[in-house]
């Protein structure tokens, strides 16, 4: 487990982030093949396209045991719902989602928007 923390992208100017949950079906051969499925050998290009196209800057997603963290930096005016449902009619999405299915515990059928809940920020650390 890494210690040492992660660096971040810098912009050069101001970013928005958003943070979300999701579970994973809590089986050790799914979770490998979930992770397995996002390293930079197997991580569909279309999905990484799409991603980019609807103005996210930065997605990473962090695991504990099946419990899913991702955070997503985009600009100041990106407008979530907008991107999502322009996100949803991309490329390989639809196809990308129904796979990842079978690792999430989720609802068949779900996109993204629906799979991935946003998370309210509750503490801060005011300089």
């Amino acid at each position: 487990m890494k210690t040492e923390g992660y660096r971040q992208k810098e912009y050069g100017r101001p970013v928005k982030r958003y943070c979300q949950t999701l579970d994973l079906k809590d089986d050790a051969a799914l979770i490998a093949k979930y992770k397995e499925a996002h390293d930079q050998f197997h991580f569909w290009p279309e999905i990484k396209a799409g991603i980019q196209e609807v103005g996210i800057l930065e997605m990473e997603i962090y695991i504990l045991g099946n419990r899913l963290f991702m955070i997503v930096e985009t600009a100041l005016d990106f407008d979530w719902d907008t991107a999502m449902v322009r996100l949803a009619t991309l490329p390989r999405q639809e196809e990308w989602e129904a796979y990842v299915a079978l690792f999430q515990d989720c609802k068949p059928g779900a996109t993204s928007d629906q799979k991935w809940q946003l998370m309210e920020r509750m503490f801060h650390l005011y300089e």
